[in-house]
């Protein structure tokens, strides 16, 4: 046990995460008409806009039913986070940072879900008439998490047989 990390600190960057997003989110919501277009950069603009399925707007038009199924597996997934981050080793501090980023994430979009049954997303990239689609902090978080925990799959030791 003693070589396990405490998750405390990770489980607050979760939740500062979380309340960046749903701060973001909220301020967004408050100031922004649907679609409004607000530039910021040459290649930057804030627009609301809100998805009601996953990345890249997948399952976007399914019909209503894609809410339950994201919110029931994100709920899942979350759980699993939090265990994986209850068994970290003390080696394992990479991964511990990018899974408080990827549950905070998670959890932000989540709340969308629950609470207007879809995501609100606000920043928009574009260069030369081509938009990446609109996203979140949320999406950011859990975009760097994963590419943190890349980082650290090929940073760990491989085990000794």
């Amino acid at each position: 046990m003693a070589d396990r990390l405490r998750p405390g600190g990770f489980l607050l960057l979760a939740l500062l995460v979380l309340i960046l997003d749903q701060a973001s989110k909220a301020w967004v919501l408050a100031l922004f008409q649907p679609y409004e277009v607000v530039p910021v950069l040459p290649v930057f603009n804030l627009t609301l806009a809100f998805n009601e399925g996953a990345a890249f707007s997948f399952l976007d038009d399914a019909g209503g039913w894609q809410r339950w199924f994201f919110i029931g597996l994100t709920s899942i997934i979350s759980v699993g986070l939090v265990v994986w981050l209850l068994r970290l080793k003390t080696s394992e501090r990479l991964t511990g940072f990018s899974l408080a980023l990827i549950l905070g994430g998670a959890l932000g979009n989540l709340v969308d879900r629950v609470r207007i049954g879809k995501v609100t997303d606000f920043l928009d990239f574009h260069w030369h008439g081509w938009h990446w689609p609109a996203f979140n902090l949320a999406d950011s978080a859990i975009t760097l998490g994963v590419v943190l925990m890349l980082l650290a799959s090929f940073r760990q030791q491989p085990n000794s047989p």
